[in-house]
């Protein structure tokens, strides 16, 4: 049986802005001020608070290395939140944990996002399927009841009302931008094509960071 993290909260904050200094050695986002999510969890088995902070750049890269639909928020959540949880082959540690084992097991042989000549279709199915697996041997997100949310709230002296869902403070605002997401799906391409035996050759789909190609010659040249 999976072990249960608890959902109870989530809110929405942003990185360090360039617009005043921020007076330690933490340096300032080159533009400032991205979004930056918080969801609030709770580990019942080890009585551990868990605050889980997912830059909104995350999403849009999962879109891209994984094929996932940008406007399927749900989905995106759901691989953001389990995603920790996914084992490395390459952790010693994993040997003695035998949920770790076991997500590895019905995992193997998987493509991952950098495996050259794979579909999206087929990087999908497989990212899906490790999410799957932990969320059958590993871990498994639940949503707290929103009684007991209300309750909380009510508790610290918080006028705010526990919506349904404790990731709605999430869900409801967010769009992801295409032009963002189809720059990273550019960057992510270059990135597959540079890891097989040959440089790759820019193109107007496929060319590397700071990188304008322009207008194309047609099949066998000519203008």
């Amino acid at each position: 049986m999976p072990e249960i993290v608890q959902v109870w909260d989530a809110e929405l904050a942003y990185t360090h802005t360039p617009l005043r200094p921020t007076g330690t050695d933490v340096p300032p986002h080159v533009d400032g001020a991205e979004p930056l999510w918080r969801v609030y969890q709770f580990q019942p088995a080890a009585g551990v608070e868990i605050h889980h902070a997912l830059p909104h750049t995350l999403l849009e890269w999962r879109c891209v290395m994984y094929g996932l639909d940008p406007d399927d928020v749900s989905t995106l959540l759901d691989v953001a939140l389990h995603e920790p949880y996914i084992p490395s082959s390459s952790d010693v540690f994993t040997r003695t944990d035998p949920t770790a084992a076991a997500v590895l097991a019905v995992t193997h042989g998987l493509p991952t996002c950098w495996t050259p000549g794979v579909p999206d279709e087929e990087r999908r199915a497989a990212y899906l399927a490790r999410i799957a697996a932990v969320k059958t041997h590993r871990v498994r997100m639940e949503p707290v009841p929103q009684t007991l949310r209300a309750e909380a709230l009510a508790f610290v002296g918080s006028g705010r009302a526990a919506p349904p869902d404790p990731l709605e403070p999430i869900t409801s605002p967010i769009r992801l931008d295409p032009v963002r997401v189809e720059a990273r799906r550019l960057a992510a391409e270059w990135v597959r094509a540079s890891r097989s035996d040959q440089l790759p050759q820019p193109t107007f789909q496929l060319k590397p960071g700071g990188t304008f190609v322009g207008m194309q010659p047609p099949p066998g040249g000519g203008l």
